[in-house]
């Protein structure tokens, strides 16, 4: 289990009947070779051999990742970290990684499994704030995104509005899609921005959440209503991810989010945090197998839950809890 190599490749061709027994599996390893994540169970007094189930495995607070580092194995295999954007004053979490250039591939696997090959698209990344900062993974992910799709239009876009309306405009009909990757302060900020827009069929809007004391906080439905309105188009499509984790869960629209083989989402009572939700809605509790290297059960402090489909809605923040940078929005 230590050769992280090993199970990377187990990881990449996972069917979904494996999903237990490997995680079950990663929940032994974890529980002797992540200090952290060890002392959390002692902490808790639990008998990691009794735990069978999935619901059985302690979560990790993920504030531990604001001020632990979070690895398994040795310190060695950590080249270094993605770091949250945070906003003024707060402590930033670090994520250590055993492998950036596994992470995009894993990453590139998920998003081409939800919306097909990146060669298809041309992508215009609108990501200000994070790209005037070092060790952000969304910007590492987009910068493969943009390289994978071998396409000389595609690229980052800071404040440069105009160009970029520009860009997608010259684009229409082109062939291929067009990905508007955005954060979702910077996309309202366009979308308000009073510039005249003719919208091409061709165009998919995505945003990653993400006010980041910029603008105050809006409901999804608003902040899609007036996404839609300004750029022409029937859904706004949704990314959830965070520092913390290394897989991403899509939506197609309407906030409801299929997650990858690679992840699952159980959901703890709200006043108890330390038991399973008997409603279909709680506590976001993450088990990340991507996270093989860090933690891979990962208490979140966002609120979800299933429809009547089986579809994951995330319905925003805790009261009180702290504000991430790529935070979400209240339904």
């Amino acid at each position: 289990m230590q050769d992280f190599k090993s199970f990377s490749d187990k990881l990449s061709n996972l069917k979904s009947d494996e999903f237990e027994n490997l995680a079950l599996e990663l929940f032994q390893f974890q529980s002797q070779s992540n200090p952290i994540y060890r002392k959390y169970i002692e902490a808790r007094r639990l008998d990691t051999m009794s735990v069978k189930t999935l619901d059985q495995i302690p979560f990790l607070p993920i504030r531990f990742f604001k001020d632990h580092k979070v690895i398994s194995g040795n310190e060695k295999d950590y080249p270094g970290f993605f770091s949250s954007s945070g906003t003024t004053g707060t402590i930033t979490s670090r994520h250590y990684i055993w492998s950036e250039q596994w992470y995009l591939a894993h990453a590139q696997r998920i998003f081409e499994g939800e919306f097909g090959g990146l060669k298809d698209f041309h992508i215009l990344a609108l990501l200000p704030a994070y790209l005037e900062r070092k060790g952000s993974s969304l910007v590492s992910m987009a910068e493969h995104f943009i390289r994978e799709s071998n396409s000389g239009h595609s690229g980052f876009y800071l404040y440069n509005h105009d160009e970029l309306i520009s860009r997608i405009e010259m684009l229409a009909n082109d062939g291929r899609k067009i990905l508007l990757l955005g954060v979702t302060f910077a996309l309202l900020d366009l979308a308000e921005s009073g510039k005249d827009f003719s919208s091409p069929n061709n165009l998919v809007v995505m945003e990653t959440g993400g006010m980041k004391g910029r603008r105050k906080e809006m409901i999804r439905e608003e902040v899609h209503d007036t996404l839609k309105t300004f750029f022409g188009v029937d859904a706004i499509c949704s990314e959830y991810g965070m520092t913390e984790l290394m897989s991403q869960a899509y939506s197609k629209g309407g906030g409801k989010y299929t997650l990858p083989d690679s992840m699952r989402v159980i959901l703890r009572d709200v006043n108890d945090p330390l038991s399973i939700a008997k409603r279909s809605q709680g506590g976001i509790n993450v088990i990340d197998l991507a996270n093989f290297h860090s933690c891979a059960f990962i208490e979140t402090q966002d609120l979800g839950k299933y429809d009547e489909n089986g579809m994951l809605e995330v319905l925003g923040r805790f009261d009180n809890s702290e504000i991430r940078g790529c935070n979400l929005l209240v339904q």
